[in-house]
């Protein structure tokens, strides 16, 4: 199948030169949900916003395709770039709390990317939000419409974020830590959410992550990332059982396991990182940064 999302060899530096991304390449399908795993700084979020034109300004893409829907973005002039990915692609945040603007009301946050993007009509765009909310298990949306966010609990607002970003139906979502600022119970209930509203809309799901666990629940395929760079590419059934990069293996062997509750701890080795460093610093000179 022809990927939606293809990302070709993505380098992204701050604008004195040091590398942020490292010739990072990626498929997503229609349909299909793409892990992206890695500590704290590997840059998976940045992957995300890169894809969504939403890079920090002290950062900039030095080179590499982003093709969405067989154009490369990286070819348009910005305004048709941001008409383009407003209408194809959507983002759901890590934290509903500083996502949402806490003066305005529910049903204008959600109504007023169809109003002013998409050009729908305010009471066609209401009914929209109205049913989404349904869709991803609200009671009575009609008064959650007219409910500002610190009126909510960190759940609800999630479910927002959620109907949000399905609201214009679009091609391709990016997930960005969705379930970071949520208990472990509600973590659960939102994980099965996404997963019941992209198989429903035959979304491409990009999945931002630091978890394993959340990885196996919900993706069908993964890269690992390390200081920007992909050491691994795997379908998921393959690489929880046989990681082919000894820091994928390091990872899974660090993540903590019900079956032995009792077990100390296992970090990843220095020797495992000390060679992901030397494969990221031969990288950086072939590539002459």
């Amino acid at each position: 199948m022809k990927p939606y999302l293809s990302i070709r060899n993505l380098c992204v530096t701050l604008k004195h030169g040091a590398p942020i991304l490292r010739s990072v390449s990626l498929d997503v399908s229609a349909g299909q949900v793409h892990g992206l795993v890695g500590e704290s700084g590997a840059g998976k979020s940045m992957i995300g916003k890169a894809v969504l034109g939403t890079l920090p300004r002290a950062l900039q893409i030095r080179s590499g395709e982003i093709w969405l829907d067989g154009v490369d973005l990286l070819t348009l002039p910005l305004q048709e770039r941001r008409k383009r990915i407003g209408a194809t692609a959507a983002l759901i945040p890590q934290d509903p709390l500083t996502a949402l603007n806490p003066s305005r009301r529910i049903g204008p946050q959600i109504t007023k990317r169809l109003v002013d993007i998409l050009g729908w009509r305010k009471d066609t765009a209401e009914d929209r939000a109205l049913d989404l909310l349904a869709e991803v298990h609200i009671p009575d949306p009609s008064r959650v419409m007219r409910s500002h966010p610190h009126e909510l609990s960190g759940g609800m607002r999630q479910r927002i974020l959620i109907a949000s970003a399905f609201a214009a139906e679009p091609k391709l979502i990016i997930a960005d830590e969705p379930t970071t600022a949520l208990d472990v119970t509600v973590q659960k209930q939102i994980l099965r959410l996404i997963a019941d509203m992209q198989a429903r809309h035959g979304t491409a799901l990009l999945f931002v992550t630091h978890d394993l666990g959340v990885v196996s629940k919900v993706c069908d395929t993964l890269s690992v990332l390390y200081a920007g760079k992909v050491v691994e590419d795997a379908r998921m059934q393959r690489f929880f059982m046989r990681p082919v990069h000894p820091y994928s293996a390091a990872l899974l062997a660090a993540t903590p396991t019900y079956t032995n509750p009792t077990g100390s701890l296992k970090p990843v080795p220095a020797t495992v990182i000390e060679d992901v460093e030397t494969e990221v610093r031969q990288h950086d000179m072939r590539a002459g940064q």
